[in-house]
């Protein structure tokens, strides 16, 4: 788990609790990863409680073959982070729920083949959206999400010639639409000379599965 926020964690008991009716016979559990200082906010009312690995953030560890590798992300969480996953010579990064794109993440999102990263508003559909403007204010703000337009200057300066396949997610539903998004990391691809496969997920579709 990336951080404690609702919209992260509000199927977290309800898989946890599938995954335990598929494996009684087996009493196997499914193992949830989740920050040291994250953990107490994850409330397990619904479901008993799984068993909760806890990393400190900016930690790696490894589950089966895959090596994770965490870091931290600025938003305004408890111990919000990103990941990086690591098998079979395959680099996989995800970056959400950031207000800006710091040089550390740069450094950790370099050599991805896939990378899930977050196109969460338009600047000018927030401003005249339905929010509050304490809302707007923390949503604009460096401890926020990324503006399509902090996404475009990412993918036109810094992103890894070498990626495969970029996902722009966490759109937000009232702020953004997929086609804003999609035309502008279109521009700016093309700004970098770059031709990864580019997917917008939305919100109430399911992506495919991403082989490689």
């Amino acid at each position: 788990m990336t951080h404690e926020h609702s919209d992260h964690v509000s199927g977290l008991a309800r898989l946890v609790r599938a995954y335990g009716k598929k494996n009684e016979k087996k009493k196997k559990a499914l193992p949830v990863f989740v920050s040291r200082l994250t953990a107490p906010a994850i409330d397990w009312t619904d479901v008993p409680a799984p068993p909760v690995e806890q990393f400190q953030a900016g930690s790696g560890w490894t589950i089966g073959n895959i090596v994770v590798q965490s870091f931290t992300i600025p938003h305004d969480a408890i111990d919000p982070v990103g990941f990086c996953l690591y098998a079979e010579g395959v680099k996989i990064g995800i970056a959400t729920d950031l207000g800006y794109m710091p040089e550390s993440i740069k450094v950790h999102l370099r050599r991805v083949q896939l990378l899930l990263l977050e196109s969460n508003h338009d600047l000018e559909m927030l401003k005249v959206g339905p929010y509050p403007w304490s809302v707007k204010q923390r949503v604009m703000g460096r401890n926020g999400h990324l503006s399509n337009t902090h996404t475009c200057d990412y993918l036109e300066a810094d992103l890894d010639s070498g990626v495969e396949t970029l996902i722009l997610g966490h759109l937000s539903e009232h702020n953004n639409h997929p086609e804003i998004v999609r035309m502008g990391a279109a521009q700016s691809l093309e700004a970098r000379g770059l031709k990864p496969r580019l997917v917008i997920a939305e919100q109430k579709r399911q992506t495919e599965v991403f082989a490689y």
